[in-house]
């Protein structure tokens, strides 16, 4: 079995995001997907950020905690879908999520989730969010596990 998921799964995936109002509103796009793998991006958004009131300009904008915690959410459940029965029609909830944050973002968001198993009715993802650090570099900004009710219809 291949481990490449084929164009149309990512094309469809992105419009049912698109119509998503909360993960559209986010700007929430479908970077690549594989087998097992997903990488998902929010792109930075002045809007998503914990300003402070009298912030000036001099302290950089950094990106609310909950929106990498939707990331991690998201990515790992999505992620899970290819070992569905049908992948779009079951369903999949969370049972549980656990995230780190390791340092602020103040760029783009990049999610890559890996799935660790996906059983009859559980699976379990891990996903790490980067994000662009003042120095240029990818810096891993949170991490998470998420366990995933699978529904299998």
């Amino acid at each position: 079995m291949s481990d490449e998921i084929p164009e149309q799964t990512t094309d469809l995936l992105q419009r049912y995001i698109d119509a998503h109002g909360y993960l559209s509103w986010l700007g929430t796009q479908v970077e690549s997907m594989d087998y097992g793998t997903l990488v998902m991006t929010i792109p930075f958004d002045e809007k998503l950020t914990n300003s402070r009131p009298g912030e000036g300009g001099e302290t950089p904008a950094r990106i609310h905690g909950g929106i990498a915690a939707t990331l991690i959410d998201t990515a790992g459940g999505i992620a899970l879908r290819p070992f569905l029965d049908d992948p779009m029609n079951d369903d999949v909830a969370t049972i549980n999520l656990n995230l780190n944050y390791l340092r602020p973002a103040g760029s783009d968001l990049t999610a890559t989730a890996e799935v660790i198993r996906a059983g009859s009715s559980v699976g379990v993802s891990t996903v790490t969010v980067e994000s662009d650090a003042p120095d240029g570099e990818s810096k891993a900004v949170a991490t998470g596990q998420g366990a995933y009710r699978l529904f299998r219809n």
